[in-house]
């Protein structure tokens, strides 16, 4: 397995897996853009198993399994290629050990009490790859790319209530969910009633603020660095914007963003 083919790997998965990610990174030069395609296929491996049909203990074992393989790749095309990465750009290893916890963390835990406790959580699975990310862009900044990481994450949670509840979790934290009158059969049943309203419009602004946080990340980093995660957060905004537009109904229908709607918003990050 030769390094370039490795690449050629995570290219494929990051462009048949993450549309919208594919469309950031596509204004990066190619050596950032490789070792972030490798980031991207490394945390893709993590939800897969987290997320896949085999039983807990053996999700469980499979992502212990890759806290070793990161420092022994062997021939996978995933690991080789973010071993170079590595070896090129200063990603902590630490980072990537906690993607790996949050995944493990997805066998182990259904249900979030408080949104200290989910924080928690994103910190892991999404601040992180900001984090490993942020050292490929060029910026110290580790604090803002942990923030943006986090609003992505909660972002996604608003997204996904309904794929969530499908695999057995949600990430509303309870406290909120009861604080707002919303039960879990409410979401089984795709209800948007005025009081699922209310609760999601608190997310969303919730996840607003964290993500103009984390955007102040932008001023650290190389116009194309820059392009690369303020096209990120472009489109992350657009899909929440739509959510909003629809009433907060996630339950139903696409919530996917056109080709002409991403191409325009990757054109203003270049603009910035």
């Amino acid at each position: 397995m030769s390094i370039d083919q490795a690449y050629a790997e995570v290219d494929r998965i990051t462009r048949r897996e993450a549309r919208n990610f594919a469309y950031g990174i596509m204004v990066l030069p190619r050596p950032k853009r490789r070792a972030i395609a490798a980031i991207y296929a490394f945390a893709r491996r993590v939800d897969d198993i987290a997320d896949g049909a085999l039983p807990d203990d053996e999700k469980h074992e499979r992502l212990e399994q890759l806290h070793a393989d990161l420092d022994q790749p062997g021939s996978d095309p995933v690991l080789v290629a973010l071993a170079d990465a590595r070896f090129r750009y200063p990603i902590p290893a630490e980072a990537l050990h906690a993607l790996i916890d949050g995944g493990l963390q997805d066998t182990q835990q259904k249900r979030y009490a408080t949104f200290e406790e989910l924080h928690g959580y994103c910190r892991k699975v999404a601040g992180a790859v900001g984090v490993a990310c942020i050292a490929v862009y060029g910026s110290d900044d580790t604090e803002r790319a942990e923030t943006l990481g986090v609003a992505l994450q909660l972002i996604n949670i608003v997204r996904d209530v309904r794929e969530d509840w499908e695999l057995g979790r949600v990430y509303l934290p309870q406290d909120e969910l009861a604080a707002y009158g919303v039960t879990e059969d409410d979401l089984a049943a795709g209800r948007t009633t005025p009081h699922w309203q209310a609760l999601m419009a608190f997310q969303a602004t919730r996840a607003r603020a964290y993500l103009h946080d984390g955007l102040e990340l932008l001023d650290s980093l190389d116009s194309r660095s820059a392009a690369c995660v303020g096209t990120f957060a472009g489109l992350y905004r657009a899909t929440l914007d739509r959510i909003e537009a629809r009433g907060f109904d996630v339950f139903e229908g696409s919530l996917r963003l056109s080709r002409l709607t991403k191409l325009r918003i990757v054109g203003a990050g270049l603009l910035r």
